[in-house]
């Protein structure tokens, strides 16, 4: 690809590439370089953070070193205080959530970073919406940046910031007007499931297979059955390290099935909440169980998913470039993700007329508190009355 060029930028020659670093020209700043391969195929997003970490080194060099970041009334140094300051919601955000904002925020400070917030109207962010969802063809992502705003500007009213309180009700009222994504309604079905596994095998990724199975067998959610890499002082303790990115991984390991196969787990996106576990019986799930054949017991132990590749847990970028390669060679269409197989899971089992109190339970929606005994013995008899309506419903399909 062409080197673009950005303040701070380096292109790096390495054994087979070249590889975009940030470098800091201000002697003791850090970080003092940063990797900025993860966006090389997003120019924009590149530029955009290399601006972000020039306007953090150069406020560093003037002075500006303490923990909270000093407010100029623009809506760049709002959305660096959002993002720096320990006391911001952000720090709250799960891994698999903050990925999104670590994106947009250098965009959003490169894009709209110069304008003061008591002078922004929702004319501005009706034009912005227009500029970002490219005229209504990526809503979704326009939704996004909005809503990174709206997160900016709730914390600018926490610390007091008085001009927040009335930018926050302009933009409620234009974000009314404007456009939101449609529900993702794309169906993956069980027999497509098993045509994805197949193709899996016979790419060599057993592993992709398995992958499939327990999304939509159990309709834990995809990063947690991959997991995911987060960095190191993201709270929580991993015995699986990459010492090459200091990272830390986290998601489904062979401890979370006991002896019986009933799987508990406790999903990435409750832990930090309720803490509840989802609980499913194995054994019910047949796909499950052929593709647990690949696997010997005795070396059952860390991560179920590994990838063939790397001997390690999956990249999302890499398992999305496995699951393309599978969903090509089985047709279905590139308007179908991954992360569908969950939502067709729960689909197959309410069109089986599984209780909706049953389907919240298997995919960790339940909202009452009780004890955690049994929260567990409920949600284990609702994951065999589930896995059981789907069963019988596949078996009386011709």
């Amino acid at each position: 690809m062409e080197e673009i060029k950005a303040p701070g930028l380096k292109w790096i020659q390495r054994k087979q590439t070249r590889t975009p670093i940030w470098v800091a020209s201000v002697k003791g700043f850090e970080p003092r370089t940063v990797n900025l391969s993860r966006w090389i195929d997003q120019p924009e997003v590149m530029i955009a953070r290399c601006a972000l970490l020039q306007a953090e080194m150069n406020a560093w060099s003037a002075g500006f070193r303490d923990s909270r970041k000093e407010f100029d009334g623009t809506m760049g140094s709002l959305l660096l205080k959002y993002q720096s300051e320990g006391d911001s919601p952000y720090f709250n955000l799960r891994p698999s959530s903050r990925k999104p904002y670590d994106s947009y925020l250098p965009k959003l400070v490169h894009e709209i970073g110069d304008r003061h917030i008591d002078k922004i109207s929702g004319i501005d962010l009706k034009r912005w919406h227009d500029v970002w969802s490219k005229n209504g063809k990526h809503l979704a992502a326009a939704k996004m940046m909005r809503a990174i705003i709206d997160a900016a500007v709730s914390y600018g009213i926490m610390c007091r910031i008085s001009a927040c309180i009335e930018l926050r009700e302009v933009l409620k009222v234009a974000a009314r007007k404007l456009p939101a994504p449609k529900r993702r309604e794309g169906v993956i079905t069980a027999d497509q499931v098993i045509a994805l596994r197949k193709a899996a095998h016979t790419a060599g990724r057993p592993s992709s297979a398995l992958v499939y199975a327990l999304v939509f067998e159990t309709t834990l959610r995809l990063w947690d059955v991959i997991g995911q890499w987060v960095s190191v002082d993201t709270p929580g303790i991993s015995d699986v390290v990459n010492p090459r990115t200091g990272k830390k991984w986290f998601g489904l390991r062979w401890e979370d099935i006991d002896n019986d196969l009933v799987m508990r787990y406790v999903p990435s996106k409750t832990s930090m909440k309720t803490g509840l576990s989802v609980v499913y019986p194995l054994t019910r799930a047949p796909m499950v169980i052929e593709e647990l054949a690949n696997w010997d017991v005795a070396s059952r132990s860390g991560p179920v998913i590994i990838s063939e590749a790397s001997g390690r847990p999956y990249l999302s970028d890499a398992f999305g470039l496995a699951w393309g390669q599978d969903r090509k060679a089985i047709g279905l269409s590139s308007s179908i993700w991954a992360r569908d197989l969950r939502a067709s899971g729960i689909s197959e089992a309410r069109a089986a007329g599984v209780a909706t109190d049953d389907a919240a339970k298997v995919a960790g929606h339940a909202s009452t508190q009780t004890t955690a005994a049994i929260y567990d013995r409920a949600a284990l008899e609702a994951a065999e009355r589930f896995a059981d309506a789907r069963q019988a419903k596949r078996k009386k399909t011709p």
